[in-house]
């Protein structure tokens, strides 16, 4: 098809720019709003089609030139070519619309953004696609649309830290005689220490190469694992298991080990969790429900302020660092459940019911668990997501079951991409 010349007006939940041809809307990656473009049409769909951006004629006011020399083709980035000015405003504007058209909130119900201090350098949790071949090796994501490796030299958004055990790995695993049998190299940072890196294998043994590679990651300061076969076995080379980071005021420690989950900009969570101490105004006395708790990130700041905090996570791993976490802080208010999130509500609930509902569930939301705070009804819920759509899906039936909404706060952990996390709460009963 023959290009057309677009103006592109908006950005998408996804990250792409919008344009509209003939009254159709054109979804453009890697578009700017107030771009002029030559765009060539790859898909028609019945009410709308997406584009590719064949030329760049007129360059909007918020677009800048990429500072990583694969952004486009990388699948990971969707913004490096905004201004962090312009990511932000754009991040702001779209979550305040979806919850807006999804749900109805008043605007004014719908705090600003809370930005990143830092847009670069800030992600301490990368998960590094490898390819390889007779005598090739790549390592890094997947390209835009597939699940072919681009090689990725260094990571912008990457801890420092992480981008300089990307080279060594790369020059480590480039040549070894097993193409194919390495998958993913998974490398984290905590506020202090270095590098842990999970090296995937598909079912291979994995002691030959645990014997060529402990001596080096030994000698550069770096805690070794293989992960391999079906069931995932965990196989220590060197160094400590636990990453740690540093979270509250006065400040406490929580570790958390290989599979675990903890928040991938450590400033960012830090605010986050500020953010939540203080909407959930806690006197002493109440009674806390944290679900998908995870190794302890908001329980144990939580309950300090706390008569009780009931935490449950399905991961059991992490439930045991919460345990240890809260034994090196000083916790003793907090109990931990490994157990599924549905039904906890209800399950763990006593006479006086919860003072306080908090959750933090992955991407796909928890609408299920909803249900169950429905008919458990704390007295508060906050709800920290990162997915809006999944957000403004789960907010409607605490709207209609007799919840008021109080606020919500989007938080920018996501620097360069279109992801935004977020901070609501409602309250039981009317305004």
């Amino acid at each position: 098809m023959t290009p057309v010349r677009l103006r592109l007006d908006t950005l998408a939940y996804g990250g792409n720019a919008v344009g509209r041809l003939q009254g159709k809307a054109i979804f453009v990656p890697g578009g700017a709003p107030g771009d002029e473009i030559l765009c060539r049409i790859v898909r028609e769909k019945k009410r709308f089609a997406e584009g590719e951006l064949e030329e760049l004629l007129v360059a909007g006011p918020g677009r800048r030139t990429p500072p990583c020399p694969v952004f486009g083709d990388c699948g990971g980035c969707q913004w490096q070519h905004l201004d962090y000015g312009e990511q932000s405003l754009w991040k702001e504007r779209i979550f305040a619309e979806t919850l807006r058209r999804q749900c109805g909130i008043d605007e004014s119900l719908l705090l600003p953004l809370a930005i990143a201090p830092e847009e670069w350098g800030y992600r301490s949790r990368v998960q590094f696609k490898c390819s390889q071949g007779e005598g090739t090796f790549d390592l890094g994501f997947y390209r835009r649309g597939s699940h072919s490796v681009i090689d990725v030299p260094r990571c912008a958004i990457a801890d420092p830290r992480i981008n300089a055990a990307l080279g060594l790995f790369r020059h480590w695993l480039r040549g070894l005689p097993i193409p194919g049998r390495i998958l993913q190299v998974d490398m984290a940072v905590g506020d202090t220490g270095g590098v842990r890196v999970v090296v995937h294998l598909a079912d291979e043994d994995p002691v030959p190469l645990a014997r060529y590679l402990t001596p080096l990651a030994r000698e550069a300061g770096f805690a070794l694992f293989l992960q391999f076969g079906r069931k995932g076995a965990l196989h220590p080379c060197c160094g400590v298991a636990d990453l740690t980071i540093g979270i509250g005021a006065p400040e406490m420690f929580l570790g958390y080990g290989p599979g675990g989950f903890a928040q991938v900009n450590l400033a960012q969570n830090r605010y986050l969790i500020q953010l939540v101490e203080e909407a959930a105004d806690l006197t002493g006395t109440e009674r806390v429900l944290d679900l998908f708790c995870g190794m302890g990130n908001f329980s144990l700041p939580l309950a300090r302020r706390a008569g009780e905090v009931i935490g449950v996570e399905g991961f059991a791993p992490s439930i045991v660092k919460a345990r240890d976490n809260a034994l090196r802080n000083g916790i003793g208010n907090a109990v931990f459940h490994a157990c599924p999130a549905e039904s906890a509500a209800l399950r763990f609930r006593s006479a006086g019911g919860w003072d306080l509902a908090l959750l933090d569930p992955p991407r796909a939301g928890a609408f299920e668990v909803i249900k169950d705070l429905v008919r458990a009804r704390p007295r508060r819920i906050l709800y920290v997501s990162c997915d809006p759509p999944t957000l403004a899906r789960d907010l409607v039936p605490l709207l209609q079951g007799g919840y008021t909404l109080a606020w919500s706060r989007p938080i920018d952990l996501f620097p360069q991409t279109c992801h935004t996390e977020s901070l609501t709460l409602l309250t039981l009963g009317p305004r």
